[in-house]
């Protein structure tokens, strides 16, 4: 394995902190990042120290500890114990509203007494909005992840609400442009931002050979918007491919009576990474949505120096382009399985465009360190201590 670190030729608006260090004499900014109650810091960090946490993740949740080297103190929420009356009333707030305003409530002082809020989803911000004083508190920065998914099915009083909270909020940030384009037609007066999202990609595997006796897929993911019925067809009629689903989430009734497709849960990082080192492929095939659902797998084969084959849907080529990602159009079984079949046929092409991959992602900075800059160059933005 290699150290990648280093990044050249980053795009316009981008701040990269070592090559933008804070500058002398700006203040440190207090940052309170509101997580979900299992998303926990300290919790977090016990779990990826023991290698509890599958993937490539941060020693604190989503990277956004790393804002403590560019120039900020960071607060984590934080969960108390609850007796079953309090969790009954938390959790039935929670099906009411769609978000958990006791969980927000109860980091109230936290809250208020920071510069920015950061929060992760809509879940979070729309707790936030409601618990924070209309006038006079901190900054918001709002990331919204399904929301927009949803927006024009949502129920009108849950619309209402939603509306009257994110009016409250000082700026929409997202992880797809396609997600941030539908709540910009919904909320034209808002600031909304594009923010790429990133795991740690400090260190690359190096792109090797893989020339396998057999066509060997390898597809994680938990996320709703995973197409698994079409890889399945696809798989079918691939006689010699070998198809290993990595998911807590695809139905088991979908292997029965296919010897050539495993379904099954990575337990371990060694699980999955020995997984991805005997992997011909990676794929990630989805069904039409708008938050980019997938990037995470697909940064995680990239690193992995495993070449990838997605569904284009969701924003995933404001990422990678098809020079660096095989991607097939959402429901159609027969361009997906032709992508396949041509990893078999061509490895050389395939492991080029792994290398083309790992080089967008030094190119454009896509990483976790970029994730967490972009936030707190938001929030020098909003505080106007740029």
């Amino acid at each position: 394995m290699r150290d990648d670190s280093a990044s050249a030729g980053a795009p316009v608006g981008y701040l990269d902190p070592t090559v933008h260090p804070r500058q002398a004499g700006q203040r440190v900014i207090d940052v309170f990042v509101h997580m979900a109650r299992d998303k926990d810091a300290d919790a977090w960090h016990r779990r990826w120290r023991a290698g509890d946490l599958v993937g490539v993740n941060d020693p604190t949740p989503y990277g956004y500890g790393r804002a403590e080297a560019m120039g900020c103190r960071v607060r984590f929420s934080t969960s108390r114990r609850e007796n079953p009356l309090e969790t009954l009333l938390r959790l039935g707030l929670r099906a009411l509203t769609g978000f958990d305003p006791v969980h927000a409530f109860r980091q109230r002082r936290a809250l208020r007494a920071a510069d920015v809020v950061w929060t992760h989803t809509e879940s979070q911000f729309l707790a936030v909005a409601a618990v924070l004083p209309r006038r006079g508190g901190p900054k918001v920065i709002a990331q919204s992840v399904w929301l927009f998914d949803r927006w024009e099915g949502l129920h009108p009083l849950h619309r209402w609400l939603y509306t009257r909270l994110i009016r409250r909020l000082d700026v929409l940030t997202f992880l797809s442009p396609v997600n941030m384009a539908v709540a910009q037609a919904a909320f034209p007066e808002k600031a909304c931002r594009f923010v790429p999202f990133g795991i740690p990609s400090e260190r690359m595997l190096e792109v090797g050979p893989r020339r396998r006796a057999r066509l060997t897929v390898v597809a994680p993911g938990n996320d709703r918007h995973r197409d698994w019925a079409i890889l399945v067809e696809a798989a079918s009629a691939l006689p010699d491919a070998r198809v290993t689903i990595l998911s807590m989430t695809a139905p088991k009734r979908l292997a029965r009576g296919r010897a050539g497709v495993r379904i099954k849960v990575a337990e371990s990082n060694e699980e999955l990474n020995g997984h991805l080192a005997g992997a011909s492929v990676v794929c990630v095939p989805l069904k039409p949505n708008r938050h980019a659902s997938g990037i995470t797998v697909i940064q995680e084969a990239v690193l992995a120096g495993v070449p990838v084959v997605a569904t284009r849907t969701g924003g995933l080529d404001a990422y990678f382009g098809p020079d660096e990602i095989r991607f097939v159009e959402a429901g159609d079984a027969g361009a997906l399985r032709e992508a396949l079949a041509e990893i078999a046929r061509d490895p050389s092409g395939a492991a080029a465009r792994a290398r083309r991959a790992q080089e967008r992602m030094r190119r454009d900075h896509l990483g976790a360190q970029s994730y967490v800059a972009r936030h707190v160059a938001l929030s020098r933005e909003l505080l106007g201590r740029a």
